[in-house]
């Protein structure tokens, strides 16, 4: 998992088939990036569910949150209109899991991400990480609190 003070590495995937998200055109704004396992799986359901209901207050310290997994996009479509989520989810899925294995949080042997998080600042640094275990859904209160300390320096 990449080290805290770490420049994140720049990534482009598809939100939408004919979308995409390039980190470093979000370059200005903090940036929260939630590795997840799988769409439609129980934990992670619930924790992008929580998140999706957390982005006022993510918008008050001007962060953007992004869903990676290993996921289709059309996996991504669907999961995201069923749930009504209101932020991105991008398919790190050709090449599979390149960027969870960019951020060192690639699973081989399951073939899919693991459940980690990052805060980056406004210039693109690691910030804040965790990585939480499968099973556990790791909340929005790290993430909050990262932030703040970002917004007092």
């Amino acid at each position: 998992m990449l080290a805290i003070g770490t420049p994140a590495p720049d990534f482009e995937l598809n939100s939408t088939p004919d979308q995409k998200v390039k980190l470093s055109e979000l370059l200005g704004k903090k940036v929260i990036i939630a590795f997840y396992p799988a769409d439609w799986s129980p934990v992670c359901g619930d924790e992008m569910s929580l998140f999706n209901e957390t982005l006022k207050l993510f918008s008050k310290h001007n962060a953007q949150l992004l869903g990676i997994s290993v996921d289709s996009i059309w996996s991504h479509l669907a999961f995201a209109q069923n749930r009504k989520f209101h932020f991105p989810l991008l398919s790190d899925f050709q090449p599979k899991g390149e960027v969870a294995k960019m951020y060192g949080v690639y699973d081989e042997k399951l073939g899919e991400a693991q459940r980690a998080l990052f805060v980056l600042d406004e210039k693109g640094m690691i910030a804040w990480d965790y990585l939480s275990p499968v099973g556990i859904n790791p909340g929005a209160d790290g993430i909050l609190d990262a932030l703040e300390k970002l917004d007092k320096h």
